[in-house]
């Protein structure tokens, strides 16, 4: 049991699996007896300052007007939503522009952005997106880019990890009744330790469908109505009383909340995304940092790099997966200290350090 948590504590395409036992000691979801917790979603906007769509396909959610840009590349299933909190946070320590995107169809084009005069850009990954960037890094597809922060996932642990995905995917809930019972969810099984951000990424997570309530396989056309033989020789107005009684006996509708994206069906592509990576990210020639739950992520080869000094790394403790989800503050506290020691920014004036 304790290899397997091992191995889905990982969970590299899309969210930490459940926890036995619920949450662990200094989660955020602690609270004290009789104080009810709160699942009602929040607002994009009160953590990003604009949205926007380029080219019909990317979501950008964008905050700031100086400083470098903060490419946010989230992981698979996951949304742009999951960087709302740490932008907040972010925006509040350093002088940056923030653009998170939404890669629903997981692609990636910095010239759909910028044109051909890009401004300095920091790229930041999680889990697949994590990936994304390093794989982008390294391909020097960013004439601007000056730096790289990989956030919890390594080569070694994620290709072992792919081989009990999908049994973590098949374990997970298929469906939700509401929004509110998918965030719940999402704090109690331990994917997302933080109630705040979960109330805002989950919303990016899941999407509302409907059904008919008596037979799934009705479709909307039903009720419309089509004229028979027999009909014609009613009469028109027999026609019309006959008509008007199928509108009125809608097909009741039932609402439910189901994942955006089947991850599942992108299994031929996992092996891609991971092989080869650590040496990839090693090779990169920009400053990077690279952000882990937990020591034990390392494999053999950043392990060497990291003794090498080839680039800075930090474990942040009682973490899942998601760790700018579950600790925004402090994965802004070590982004803003690497941005500022490498010159590429400054602390805002009056933030206390």
């Amino acid at each position: 049991a304790d290899s397997m948590e091992k191995q889905l504590h990982l969970n590299l395409l899309a969210s930490r699996p459940p926890m036995a036992g619920g949450f662990q000691s200094g989660s955020k979801m602690k609270m004290g007896p009789g104080r009810k917790k709160d699942f009602t979603p929040l607002l994009w906007s009160q953590y990003f300052e604009t949205i926007e769509d380029v080219e019909n396909i990317f979501r950008l959610y964008c905050s700031g007007s100086s400083g470098p840009v903060l490419l946010l590349l989230h992981g698979g299933g996951h949304s742009a939503l999951s960087w709302a909190v740490f932008t907040a946070v972010i925006c509040s320590r350093i002088s940056c522009r923030v653009v998170a995107m939404d890669l629903r169809a997981h692609g990636f084009n910095p010239n759909a952005l910028y044109g051909e005069n890009p401004p300095p850009i920091m790229m930041i990954g999680h889990s697949m997106g994590g990936a994304i960037a390093v794989h982008t890094a390294s391909a020097n597809l960013v004439p601007s880019l000056l730096g790289l922060c990989v956030i919890d996932v390594v080569e070694g642990t994620a290709m072992d990890a792919l081989n009990s995905m999908q049994n973590f995917l098949r374990s997970r809930p298929k469906t939700f009744k509401s929004l509110e019972n998918a965030i719940e969810w999402s704090v109690k099984s331990g994917q997302i330790r933080n109630i705040e951000s979960a109330r805002i990424s989950m919303g990016g997570q899941v999407q509302k469908c409907e059904e008919s309530a008596n037979n799934p396989s009705v479709s909307n056309s039903i009720g419309e109505g089509i004229i028979e033989e027999e009909e014609e020789e009613e009469g028109a107005e027999e026609s019309n009383k006959k008509r008007m009684k199928e509108d009125d006996q809608e097909v009741k509708k039932e609402s439910f909340y189901t994942w955006r994206v089947e991850l599942s069906k992108t299994e031929k592509y996992w092996d891609g995304w991971f092989r080869g990576l650590s040496a990839l990210f090693l090779s990169c020639s920009v400053p990077k940092l690279l952000l882990l739950a937990g020591v034990d992520r390392l494999d053999k080869d950043l392990t060497i790099g990291q003794m090498q000094g080839k680039f800075q790394m930090q474990v942040l403790p009682q973490c899942g997966h998601a760790v700018h989800e579950d600790a925004p503050e402090k994965v802004a506290d070590a982004l803003a200290t690497f941005m500022v020691r490498h010159k590429f920014t400054e602390f805002k004036e009056g933030f206390l350090w």
